[in-house]
């Protein structure tokens, strides 16, 4: 099953951030993004396989995290209001302290602004071309490093800013570096 998208401006239904919110509590079974135009998209469910490589990957991640202290890691479950007015949910993602602390934001609601790292891991219901819209996305409002991960073509997209994507196999270890230092993901583990 792929991701239902509903243009939700031309039915004159457009959501307002507060009004987004209210829907995704009102629906926690329910995955939905926002995009800045105004489309709601509904995701399904991934399949187990999915679901537990992105378990490993953020299990590894987040010990990384844990190890590092200057930021902070977030799951899929984590919405963030991105600067264009988007409300995403990366599958993994992390964000410096210090820009959280000097935003103080509330923490029941979408984080303003989009992380300095994301990871996107495609599913069976993902197409690899909405998926590299959305890294792109994600770099036009801030990303430092993106990794979008297929494990259907067996590769790895590595977004920064201003670079050309570089592509990679699948396999081995994925470094974060130079902009996460220390971050060392070992691909054949969750592959």
């Amino acid at each position: 099953m792929m991701a239902l998208t509903l243009d939700m401006r031309a039915a004159d239904l457009a959501l307002s951030e507060a009004e987004f919110y209210r829907l995704c509590q009102a629906n926690p079974d329910l995955r939905l993004e926002l995009t800045a135009e105004g489309h709601l998209i509904l995701m399904p469910p991934t399949g187990w396989e999915t679901g537990n490589r992105n378990f490993d990957l953020a299990q590894q991640f987040g010990n990384w995290v844990k190890r590092d202290g200057s930021g902070l890691g977030f799951d899929s479950s984590t919405g963030f209001r991105l600067p264009n007015g988007a409300i995403r949910s990366p599958d993994v993602a992390w964000v410096l302290k210090s820009r959280i602390e000097a935003l103080s934001p509330d923490p029941n609601k979408f984080l303003p602004l989009c992380p300095d790292f994301a990871v996107e891991l495609q599913s069976a219901s993902d197409t690899l071309s909405v998926l590299q819209a959305k890294m792109q996305m994600y770099l036009n409002n801030g990303l430092t490093l993106g990794w979008l991960i297929s494990p259907q073509d067996k590769i790895v997209e590595i977004y920064r800013p201003e670079q050309p994507v570089e592509t990679v196999p699948l396999s081995g270890t994925l470094s974060g570096e130079p902009e996460l230092p220390g971050l060392q993901v070992n691909l054949d583990e969750i592959f």
